[in-house]
Order: C-alpha cells, then structure tokens, then sequence
C-alpha cells in the first residue's frame, strides 16, 4: 500500500497511507518511518531539482518571454467634468524574473458624440520592481497621463522609493510603496508646471471564492501645487476559461485643478476581461 501510495506522487496519500500503516502495524513502525523519511528526502530533491530547472528557464529567456497579462474592452459611464457613457479599453502585463519584476499598464476611454470628442483620457505606465527579500522591494515608476476634461495636454510622471508586501497568502494580498516623484504637467490652456512631490500608493487584492475577487488600488501624488488622489476599486468574476468580467468604480481627486476643471472625477467601468 505505501509503494503504490509513493508511485502516486501524492504527498498527501503518502502521509495518509503511512499513517495508516503505523497504527495496524506497530511492529514495523521502525521500518514505515525509514521509509517515510526517505520519501520525505526524494521530494526535497525533487522540489530542488523543478525549482533549480525553473530558475535556469528564467535565466535563459529572452525579453519577449514569460510575460503574462491581461486584456479588458467595455464601456463606461462618467460623471464629474464630463457625464456620459463611452468605451474603454485596456492592457496590463507583468514579467517576474529571478529578482526583477516588470509591470506594463495601459488604459484608454474614449467617446465622441455628434462628431464631437466628449472624453479623452489616456494613461501608460512602466514600473520594473526589484526584490530585496521576501517582503521588501525597491521601485521605479514611469507614467503618462492626458485627460483634456481634467485640463491637461499630458502629465508626465516619474517616482522610485521603497515598497513592502504586507500580506502574502493564497487568497490575499497587500502591497504599499512610498517614495519622492517628479511632476510635470502641461495644460490645455497653455503653459507648462514641473514640481516635486511625493508618491504613496497601495494594491490590495482579495479572492472571495474560486471566481470572485476584491480589488483596491489607491495612490495620491502629494505636492505644492495640487495634491492628486486616485482609487480604483473592483469587483471581478470569472464567466469560465481565461475570460471574466469586471465592474469598477474609479474616482480621481485634484485639489486645485486647472480653471474650468471640477475636482473630482468619478467613473464606473464595466469591462470584459481575458487572462493570458
């Protein structure tokens, strides 16, 4: 029984099956436990041996390998500096290296009505992660912003400091980064401002159930001129395959927006999205 048990693979067969064998066989519990032990140090080496293989494989990759992501189309309704329903698309994929992590984010909404562009927001970033130890990371971070209704041609924004994963488990997760940025912003009515600031931000994610998962992502650029804050919250579950569904709830807050410009921005997205 503990032979076909171990020619399973299943480590927890095994434990069952030996337990089993110990109690109605306490004679030989001496033996079950040599061989026990000895299956406990074939799987140390096997783990070794898949962990070993599979940092080789990243090592040799190429740039264009081992990039996983995520694609979402949908439509969304806005109120604030602009009221109306439009599309949106999106992109975000990530690299995980041996000690560097690689996240692409892109996300356009768009809407024109009678001819006329009623919204027009775009926004990029490029953020590579390098890990010092289990919890504790140092970042960078590259981004690009335009939203005319919020007043701005473009908004270019850079940052790098320190971040730390709070909560590490199967079904949750919580990570925060702090650091100073760099702002600059050029306006739709002309003129140009560059400031220093500073970023704080947090990711939280929470996996209800097997198809239904909690997002939060918040950030908020602090600076002299106007504070920017930003939340993301969302809703997400899975239709069955790579393919689920998401409904989101996005608010974006300038102290001191430019003239003509609310504070305030709010969005409620719903998208499709496909894993890959």
């Amino acid at each position: 029984m503990i032979d076909a048990a171990i020619a399973s693979g299943d480590a927890d067969k095994v434990a069952t099956v030996i337990d089993l064998a110990k109690q109605t066989n306490p004679d030989d519990v001496v033996q079950i436990e040599a061989i026990e032990s000895e299956f406990a140090a074939s799987q140390k080496e096997l783990a070794a041996q898949q962990a070993a293989a599979k940092e080789e494989e990243i090592r040799s990759a190429s740039l264009l390998d081992n990039w996983t992501g995520e694609g979402q189309i949908g439509a969304f309704r806005s109120t604030g500096n602009s009221s109306n329903i439009g599309l949106s698309a999106g992109l975000q994929l990530e690299r995980v290296g041996i000690s560097w992590r690689h996240k692409l984010n892109a996300i356009a909404d768009y809407q024109r009505s009678n001819g006329v562009t009623t919204r027009e927001q775009f926004l990029f970033a490029y953020e590579p992660n390098y890990q010092i130890n289990d919890r504790l990371y140092a970042y960078a971070l590259g981004q690009y912003e335009r939203d005319r209704f919020q007043g701005f041609s473009s908004r270019i924004a850079s940052s790098g400091g320190l971040g730390y994963r709070v909560i590490m488990e199967d079904d949750m997760t919580l990570s925060v980064k702090a650091g100073p940025a760099w702002r600059k912003t050029s306006f739709i009515g002309g003129g140009s401002s560059s400031e220093l600031a500073g970023l704080a931000a947090l990711d939280f994610d929470w996996k209800l159930s097997d198809t239904i998962k909690v997002t939060q992502d918040a950030s908020a650029f602090i600076q002299s001129g106007n504070k920017s804050f930003s939340s993301a919250t969302g809703l997400e579950a899975a239709l069955g395959g790579n393919l689920s569904a998401r409904l989101a709830y996005i608010m974006e807050h300038d102290t001191n927006p430019p003239f003509g410009a609310v504070k305030t921005d709010t969005m409620t997205r719903f998208t499709l999205v496909y894993g890959f």
